[in-house]
């Protein structure tokens, strides 16, 4: 699960990139910068899943962890803008801990409620009362059971009604459409913030400006320039930590990549520093609970934290092994070709890809190993034969150095683009993208000052 919430964290900048589709580069851009984290996510759980399901590796790291760590004392929940933010997010919803936590144990008096929205903000105090209850213990000849009557002395506490005040109090919506339309707004309110930093970024940065900028931040330490990318995953994590989200600094990185601030092989590093900064959070929330509540939280943490770190040590020491750019920049070239290739991406690899292994997993491991296995070695293979066919074509058979011999639907987008085409939705847009792109050619001669050079580099794509 941890792993998986690696993968699912990463969605929300993807959806973001396509709040600049309407420009091509910039699309291209954004959504390379985008998937980058995808791509990085994908590669540590391919890789680590299999480690860890063969030897137990963080398993072990933690328990051994575990053991070192005193359930003495209890944490509090770390909260730098949460401060800030907390009062505007309680008129919108509000969620009873206690139920939630009666649910994650499995029983308790709030174990059967049906809402995780508080019903009640104040409780009134109605004195004390004693109860008896039925306890049996063993007794160890013959083997009978003695029951005895243990009483008890409980505080008694009534939840005053109309005593909340926020949005969704009383709603008569369920839990789960209330999270949907939480979970759309907030999008929404996400897309809108950032379509406006774009624009008056866009705006603000020209000339020289612009250049300078993006000197700044795209630059190398002197003498050290292996140094560069190190600080910038500390900066990362510590930006993630401030914001206490990985998804909100990533869409934010987002359209700063799409307009060309900062490229994609720098925002690499950032978004490694993010992996981190949202695991340190984490670590320290995990630090409220006690006893082995508080051992279980804190080892789960670790596993999250142990999994980035071997990550980005896999991923990012060795230039050769940082696959996630390349890939990222590949997927980019493709979305800014095909377009609707940015929707089917989505839904392929945060929908179908996750529900087809999920359905898998219960059929049992030997379904999961006779299906998935053999999937894997085909894939595996396909990437390396890419890779020859455009590093060394000389290493491979005359009929392997390109895929023309297969079905054109089998390794080219053009057949399902035609299709897309043939919706008429699809195909005006298309026209006046063309017509828009036709304009764009035609020499003009601008006055000084006007034009934004300074975001346009030698690969002009990224």
């Amino acid at each position: 699960m941890i792993m998986g919430s690696n993968i699912g964290t990463s969605v929300t900048n993807t959806i973001v990139s396509l709040t600049q589709v309407g420009d091509r580069n910039e699309f291209r851009r954004a959504f390379a910068g985008a998937t980058v984290h995808d791509m990085f996510n994908w590669l540590s759980v391919t890789l680590l899943l299999i480690i860890e399901v063969s030897t137990g590796m963080l398993e072990s790291i933690t328990t051994a962890m575990r053991k070192s760590i005193s359930t003495g004392g209890k944490g509090g929940e770390v909260e730098i803008l949460k401060v800030i933010t907390e009062p505007f997010t309680k008129l919108v919803i509000q969620l009873d801990k206690e139920v939630l936590q009666d649910w994650a144990v499995g029983n308790g008096p709030l174990a059967n409620e049906t809402s995780l929205i508080k019903r009640y903000c104040k409780y009134e105090g109605c004195g004390y009362y004693t109860s008896t209850e039925l306890s049996t213990s063993p007794e160890t000849i013959r083997e009978l059971t003695t029951t005895v009557e243990l009483p008890t002395t409980t505080e008694c506490k009534v939840g005053v009604e109309d005593s909340c005040h926020f949005l969704f109090y009383n709603t008569s919506l369920t839990d789960a459409q209330v999270g949907i339309i939480l979970l759309v707004g907030s999008l929404v309110i996400l897309c809108a913030a950032l379509i406006t930093i774009v624009k008056i970024l866009n705006s603000m940065m020209r000339g020289k400006i612009a250049g300078i900028i993006k000197k700044t931040i795209n630059a190398n330490i002197p003498y050290v320039p292996w140094l560069t990318g190190y600080i910038a995953i500390l900066v990362g994590a510590f930006m993630t930590f401030i914001v206490q989200s990985s998804s909100i600094f990533t869409s934010t990185l987002t359209p700063l990549i799409g307009i060309g601030v900062i490229t994609v092989e720098r925002s690499y590093p950032l978004t490694l520093g993010s992996n981190i900064g949202t695991t340190t959070t984490a670590l320290l929330a995990s630090m409220a609970g006690e006893g082995e509540g508080l051992l279980d939280a804190i080892q789960i943490a670790l596993v999250h934290l142990f999994f980035n770190i071997f990550g980005i040590l896999i991923f990012y020491p060795i230039p050769f092994m940082r696959f996630p750019i390349p890939l990222a920049k590949k997927l980019g070239d493709t979305t800014a070709k095909y377009r609707w290739f940015a929707i089917m991406y989505l839904v392929v690899m945060f929908f179908v890809l996750p529900g087809f292994v999920f359905l898998l997993s219960l059929g049992g491991p030997i379904a999961l190993g006779v299906v998935g296995i053999p999937l894997l070695v085909v894939f595996a293979l396909t990437v390396i034969i890419n890779v020859l066919q455009s590093k060394k074509p000389s290493f491979l058979p005359s009929f392997l150095r390109t895929w023309n011999w297969l079905p054109k639907p089998l390794h080219s987008l053009q057949p399902y683009d035609a299709c897309c085409l043939a919706l008429p939705c699809c195909k005006s847009c298309r026209e006046a993208q063309e017509k828009h792109e036709d304009l764009e050619k035609v020499v003009v001669r601008k006055s000084s000052g006007t034009d934004n050079d300074a975001f346009e580099s030698n690969d002009t794509r990224f």
